[in-house]
């Protein structure tokens, strides 16, 4: 129980490793934010949690809207009373060889995983700098592996 008590945001915590993460922290004792753009998806995160005796609420949305950050933020100072913690883990990729990339794919990517990583940190600094304490953590799962000629990694085939 190292993190008993602790409010925790973590984004894509629909499934993969976000969910993981949102699972384990609340094995540890951690109040969660559960963030997905995936309503489904939050939503069973947030049941399983449940279901375990821990605490969850759902955030619906993309981590590229401040209003969705921001929403994180209010929501967990609401409902638990702060944010201890923010686990940036929300992502995408736009799977094309660099010379056939829209501007459109490029921005998307760019959106979510850079200004998404931005605007939840500087949302959650807030909250955090006035208790002066938190912890943020920043997530990337297999962007270390390059495809040659692509300028995003595909998404794995289902199966």
């Amino acid at each position: 129980m190292r993190i008993k008590d602790k409010v925790a945001i973590v984004t894509g915590a629909g499934r993969g490793i976000g969910e993981s993460i949102a699972l384990r922290f609340a094995a540890e004792g951690a109040k969660l934010i559960v963030n997905d753009v995936n309503e489904t998806d939050a939503i069973r995160t947030v049941e399983t949690i449940k279901s375990k005796g821990g605490q969850a609420v759902a955030v619906i949305g993309s981590v590229a809207s401040r209003q969705v950050a921001q929403k994180m933020v209010d929501t967990a100072v609401k409902e638990f009373g702060t944010v201890d913690i923010l686990v940036n883990n929300a992502g995408i990729i736009r799977d094309a060889m660099l010379h056939k990339m829209t501007d459109e794919q490029w921005d998307t990517v760019i959106e979510v995983n850079l200004k998404g990583v931005f605007l939840c940190t500087q949302c959650a600094a807030q909250v955090m700098r006035e208790k002066k304490y938190g912890k943020i953590i920043n997530i990337s799962s297999s962007s270390w592996r390059a495809i040659p000629g692509n300028s995003t990694i595909p998404q794995p085939k289902p199966g």
